[in-house]
């Protein structure tokens, strides 16, 4: 081997060789090319933990420490992180130099996990369409909805959450997501959620072509009233418009079904949009399951067999870490244990409501749940109440996720802008002892809320000052 191949080789790119040689240089690195306002907000509220290691239902900093993550990335590590069986089968694919995207060809591997997903549904769907996000599958699903009834019309829910890009933000239900990127797309119109009245009404007009809706809101963790998710499509069906089904966030098993509006029965979804835990976590990948019918006037002709499409669609990694993500789902039984989890920690934080001023409510459906605050009694925990809100409406929740980050290490989520809801959406592969982690370091955290003043609000009033003074800029 000649010197110049040596220095070659010496040179090579070493991936763990890269991440020791800058380890702990994360909010540096956001903050110079990535983005600085996240970065200092993270800082703000102490969120700057630098992660270098994640297995199942954890994560470990710099120092060490570990971390019980009760957010698992928005949802999309349903079965834990790193999960050792997807890795392998990632592995064993590589090995085999198997060809992906080669466009003009039908790749095996999508028709296999098309009908996997297919198996699954509660109702018959035909077709499936695989994008590399929840976003793209709102988008594919607003393009097919207008294509197969011929009208303009979409219909979505106060407080809706359907994604970020320019289609998925005309559907999004809060304001501070769309302030500054308007005009969105026409003909997107907003209506009350869990309003069938006015779901009716809006029907009425004749030009609707879809309801977008969620069976649970992320964004706050709402559950509809029985029945009404099963109303919504026979009413849109009655009207001649399309029930379309956003399980991004509460699909995959994370309710204990496998689609959430399986706990309503028997309802008749056109189209249901996937993504989040399709993979396991490990390639961007959604899916969009659809009706023959809407199909058929979308890919209507051999000229428009590739009218709707995506580069990476179909890709090969994703395809197969999809298919092993749903044997996993089968054969570890994790949607099971979804429910039998979810239930331990909401019934756990029910016991909390009567002993806490400031816990109003909680609400779940397996692994999906909602913390929810309100004002309390007292004169004492009033002032608090109303100093903070006044400070920022958002501001409330942080005294909750900061010392549960801070003094009991679990990674949780406020649910929404101006809404005092802490969210809650851990990987199904929590076992009883994370649940007791949790139960108990949530229960020291309320207890130090209730204490005012104290170390908690002194921390909250300091970030709301910063809050302020960052808008009068």
């Amino acid at each position: 081997m000649t010197s110049d191949n040596v220095k070659n080789e010496s040179d090579r790119l070493s991936i763990r060789k890269l991440l020791d040689a800058h380890v702990g240089e994360n909010y540096e690195r956001q903050a110079a090319h990535i983005n600085p306002v996240a970065a200092r907000a993270l800082k703000t509220i102490g969120f700057d933990r630098c992660y270098v290691r994640a297995e199942g239902a954890y994560l470990w900093d710099v120092a060490g420490t570990q971390y019980l993550d009760m957010l698992s990335g928005y949802g999309v590590f349903g079965l834990g992180r790193n999960h050792p069986e997807v890795s392998r089968v990632l592995k064993e694919f590589l090995d085999t130099r198997y060809p992906s995207l080669v466009k003009l060809d039908a790749p095996l591997l999508s028709g296999l996990l098309a009908e996997e997903l297919k198996k699954r549904m509660p109702h018959p769907l035909d077709f499936v369409f695989f994008t590399n996000s929840g976003s793209e599958g709102i988008e594919t699903a607003i393009k097919y909805a207008r294509c197969a009834t011929g009208r303009p019309g979409i219909l979505y829910c106060s407080k809706a959450f359907h994604g970020l890009t320019y289609g998925s933000l005309s559907l999004n239900g809060d304001e501070n997501f769309r302030h500054g990127f308007e005009p969105f797309l026409t003909d997107c119109r907003k209506i009350p959620y869990d309003d069938l009245e006015a779901l009716e009404q809006a029907l009425r007009q004749g030009d609707i072509a879809a309801l977008v809706a969620e069976p649970i809101q992320g964004k706050g963790v709402n559950i509809p009233s029985s029945g009404y998710l099963r109303e919504a499509a026979r009413l849109c069906h009655e009207h001649g418009a399309l029930f379309i089904d956003d399980e991004v966030q509460a699909g995959m098993g994370r309710t204990g079904r496998f689609l959430a509006i399986e706990h309503e029965g028997e309802v008749d979804a056109d189209i249901v949009v996937l993504s989040k835990t399709l993979s396991g976590g490990y390639v961007p990948v959604g899916a969009v399951l659809c009706k023959k019918w809407i199909h058929e006037k979308v890919f209507s002709s051999m000229q428009r067999s590739v009218v709707h499409s995506s580069t990476f669609s179909e890709g090969s990694l994703a395809m197969v870490a999809g298919l092993a993500t749903l044997d996993i789902l089968d054969r570890q039984h994790l949607i099971q244990r979804a429910e039998t989890f979810g239930n331990q920690l909401g019934e756990g934080l029910e016991k909390l409501i009567p002993r806490f001023e400031f816990l109003k409510e909680v609400r779940w459906r397996g692994l999906m749940i909602g913390i929810e605050f309100g004002p309390p009694s007292s004169l004492r925990l009033k002032t608090a109440w109303k100093v903070i809100h006044k400070l920022d409406k958002s501001l409330f929740p942080q005294a909750a996720i900061i010392p549960l980050l801070d003094e009991h290490h679990i990674l949780t989520q406020v649910a929404g802008n101006d809404i005092d809801v802490v969210k809650l959406l851990p990987p199904f592969v929590i076992d009883e002892s994370d649940v007791q982690w949790f139960l108990e370091s949530f229960e020291a955290v309320l207890v130090q809320m209730h204490k005012f003043p104290g170390a908690v609000w002194d921390v909250l009033t300091d970030i709301g000052r910063m809050v302020l003074t960052q808008r009068a800029r």
